[in-house]
């Protein structure tokens, strides 16, 4: 669906939105204002990550905004993000976009009709700032879940495993750290060092701080994750040690009742009144050397 969110009868550009990323209406936008084949093509990749592109006729440009599905185990670009399509002239700015973003209209009614934005720039500009501040809920939403997790790893001993939650979770870190990654080209080229001014500086500032984000809680869960992999052998060692010397204390023991269940004919010890209360004797104090020895080791 196209929609006109401004026209030049009262701003000095327009705005054309296309919502549903229907092949046939962005080809009929291509042809009027000219839109490199190329560009339209990445426009229509559902997964393609941000891009910067700067061309003769105008700029274009990708933005991923966070947009996940229902699915909690959604942990994919294409997953948990929406792809906005730019493309921006000093006549005109486009937007193209498959599923709905109530940011756009946001920005359109409060920012662009309000007379706030003079250039397309500050259009782009505002999209961008919207766009990388969408990504606030899932910033928060990881730091509960790796808070979650940290207490499950070091408070509780439960025997449910949580390995698979630590799994999704990492990899939705790793996604926003990238997304991220790939917008400071962006973000960079909007904001050059030289030409720097009060709204390209406050979206650098923006994006400096979801990386941040996004960073820490990254490093966060590869920690945790080493972490839980080291309490979980740690737990292994401990069972084996046990089982080890309860093996030990059993080892003595298990080599006198095998030597006296032979079937021998001449044994004397079991014509021997004493025995067996000796034989039980024997493996008492066989068990007692080895629990001193042990204690003195310092291994119980």
């Amino acid at each position: 669906m196209i929609q006109k969110l401004a026209e030049k009868n009262g701003l000095p550009f327009e705005w054309i939105n296309i919502n549903g990323a229907d092949e046939s209406e962005i080809m009929r936008v291509a042809k009027e204002y000219g839109l490199h084949e190329a560009s339209i093509k990445d426009s229509l990749e559902n997964d393609h990550l941000p891009k910067y592109e700067r061309l003769q006729e105008y700029t274009f440009v990708i933005l991923r905004v966070y947009d996940p599905q229902d699915s909690k185990v959604a942990d994919t670009v294409k997953e948990l993000t929406n792809k906005i399509a730019i493309f921006m002239a000093d006549s005109h700015i486009i937007t193209i976009h498959k599923n709905p973003w109530k940011e756009i209209e946001n920005i359109s009614n409060g920012v662009v009709k309000e007379g706030v934005c003079k250039k397309t720039e500050h259009v782009l500009i505002e999209l961008i700032k919207a766009g990388l501040k969408s990504f606030n809920q899932p910033a928060g939403e990881l730091t509960d879940e790796i808070e979650f997790y940290e207490k499950q790893v070091f408070l509780k001993n439960r025997k449910a495993p949580i390995l698979k939650g630590l799994y999704y979770l990492k990899r939705k870190a790793d996604v926003f750290r990238r997304l991220m990654t790939m917008s400071f080209d962006m973000v960079d080229k909007i904001d050059p060092p030289n030409h720097s001014n009060v709204y390209t500086r406050d979206l650098r500032d923006l994006h400096i701080k979801q990386q941040a984000i996004f960073d820490s809680l990254t490093e966060n869960t590869n920690h945790l994750l080493n972490i839980y992999f080291n309490i979980s052998s740690q737990k292994t060692n401990e069972t084996i040690r046990i089982l080890t010397i309860f093996s030990v204390f059993f080892m003595p023991l298990t080599f006198i009742v095998g030597i006296y269940g032979m079937n021998f004919k001449h044994m004397p010890e079991l014509d021997w009144a004493w025995g067996y209360p000796g034989s039980l004797v024997l493996m008492g104090v066989i068990t007692l050397c080895i629990y001193i020895w042990f204690r003195r080791r310092k291994w119980l």
